[in-house]
């Protein structure tokens, strides 16, 4: 079973600093939300920040080497989990960071897909062994976290029933749909799907996947993925999705989707912090 989890962290933040204020929020909340990256926005008890919740659910999972990848800006990660780039102890994890370097010309990072890749590309490690990755903005739950760390396959991602999704509708329709086959494994990612799609897009349940990002790669097989990914047409950057479908189509039934009925924390704008902030209350009475 897999012990590697990479922590993407990398990106800028742009839709929460552009997002309307919200009254619910303190000046010191409105401050990080501008300034901050996401998963570092005090929403816990004592400004505890989201990932540390993440950190917390990792550990309990399993797993023990947590590779966060953050930008080139992201010194603030270091002040909260370890200075140095490698073996930062934090109650019995080894936390080692990677950076996602811009390139040329660009103002934002390159995308997911690219991110990762830099991650394995500076620890090589990771080309031939297992990990888990996931988002450092969405609190992904215990559950969530040991279903891929104790999956039996080596290519795999939490597939999750958008109706347990408790996000406003106006998102949750933006949200790819993912198609899988009778035994659940991976056949399409379809973004912006039909309402006559949607309807042959359920799975096996009747139920209608969507992906939140969460995935279990074997190092050796996804990093030409990684390194060959295209450019999305529309958003101009490399996406890991995309990588992963690619494998996909390449080695049928070799992805599978690990079906999954629960909500799952996001930090996308100014308004999810207070979502957030109820949900660890309800959740996490150990920390208030």
């Amino acid at each position: 079973m897999p012990e590697n989890l990479v922590i993407l962290a990398g990106g800028a933040s742009s839709r929460m600093k552009k997002s309307n204020t919200v009254h619910e929020l303190s000046s010191k909340e409105v401050a990080q939300a501008n300034e901050r990256s996401k998963s570092l926005i005090g929403v816990g008890p004592q400004g505890r920040p989201l990932l540390d919740y993440l950190l917390y659910n990792a550990k309990t999972a399993g797993y023990q080497t947590i590779y966060i990848l953050i930008s080139e800006e992201g010194e603030l990660f270091k002040q909260f989990y370890g200075e140095q780039r490698t073996s930062n102890a934090l109650d019995g994890l080894d936390i080692k960071f990677a950076v996602q370097y811009l390139q040329a010309g660009r103002q934002k990072p390159l995308g997911t897909a690219d991110a990762l890749f830099q991650t394995v590309q500076q620890f090589p490690q990771l080309k031939t062994e297992s990990y888990t990755v996931c988002n450092s903005d969405n609190l992904y739950s215990l559950k969530a976290l040991l279903l891929l760390r104790r999956f039996n396959s080596s290519h795999a991602f939490i597939s999750y029933d958008r109706d347990a999704l408790q996000f406003p509708a106006r998102r949750i329709s933006q949200f790819a749909i993912v198609l899988l086959d009778e035994t659940n494994f991976l056949l399409n990612i379809i973004e912006k799907p039909t309402a006559e799609c949607i309807e042959s897009c359920r799975d096996s349940q009747g139920k209608l996947r969507v992906s939140m990002n969460a995935f279990k790669f074997q190092g050796s097989m996804i990093f030409p993925y990684l390194e060959q990914c295209p450019l999305n047409p529309v958003r101009n950057e490399k996406e890991l999705p995309t990588a992963l479908l690619n494998m996909a189509k390449d080695h049928p039934r070799s992805v599978s989707g690990i079906p999954l009925s629960e909500h799952v924390p996001d930090l996308t704008a100014k308004e999810d912090i207070v979502a957030v902030k109820e949900y660890l209350k309800q959740y996490y009475p150990q920390w208030d």
